[in-house]
């Protein structure tokens, strides 16, 4: 039987990320745990380290192996994007950099829009990816996870709220973007959401006083 026992003492991770809007939702989402959530703003010296992998789950484990390295904190990173079916999964692992790295997003919507528009299919359909890793400051991995949500894209953002691609993904099973969903379902059914469930569930499952003081071995995958 699952030891289903929150962590009863806090304990601290950096969540390597300077998305302002990723750093809310993981906020928002591992609020009911007691754990103290460091960003990198407490680290403004640190250089973001250039992102070489080729798949989402070599980048997340890059960064958090990277920042575990130099801070010293156990890190918590993620790296997500989304895969349209008729741009053979383009933007993908490019998908913060898509239209260049000083491009607003809504400029890299426009560009995705426009590169749709010019194909001839009618395949609109596209997924969010996201892979999460937590490694600690002796590089090992403590935990990996893969969130997917799939959906369509429409021909023009509609939404306010969310953030980067939200406003012209539509998730399978509704007829709103993430840019007009509410919050809590958005958190429920988004490929962050989804990987971010596993690791809350993974947390559960030890009693220790802290993360520091769990053995994690073998390393636990829900990818």
């Amino acid at each position: 039987m699952k030891n289903t026992e929150v962590i009863p003492t806090k304990s601290r991770i950096l969540v390597a990320s300077r998305n302002k809007g990723k750093l809310r939702e993981i906020n928002r989402l591992i609020a009911g745990l007691p754990i103290e959530v460091l960003s990198l703003d407490a680290f403004e010296e640190i250089i973001d380290p250039e992102e070489t992998g080729s798949t989402f789950r070599e980048n997340a484990l890059l960064k958090a192996r990277y920042y575990a390295k130099l801070t010293g904190e156990i890190s918590l990173s993620d790296d997500s994007g989304l895969e349209v079916t008729a741009l053979d999964n383009k933007p993908g692992i490019y998908s913060a950099r898509y239209g260049g790295a000083n491009a607003s997003y809504q400029n890299k919507i426009d560009k995705l829009l426009r590169a749709l528009s010019q194909k001839p299919v009618s395949d609109r359909s596209a997924r969010f990816v996201c892979a999460l890793a937590l490694v600690d400051a002796d590089q090992k991995i403590l935990f990996e996870a893969e969130g997917i949500c799939e959906g369509t894209i429409q021909s023009s953002p509609r939404g306010e709220g969310g953030f980067g691609y939200d406003p012209i993904f539509v998730p399978i099973g509704f007829d709103k973007t993430f840019g007009e969903i509410d919050e809590g379902a958005k958190d429920r059914i988004s490929h962050r959401g989804i990987a971010l469930e596993k690791l809350i569930s993974f947390l559960r499952d030890f009693s220790a006083s802290s993360l520091d003081e769990v053995k994690f071995s073998p390393v636990e995958s829900a990818v």
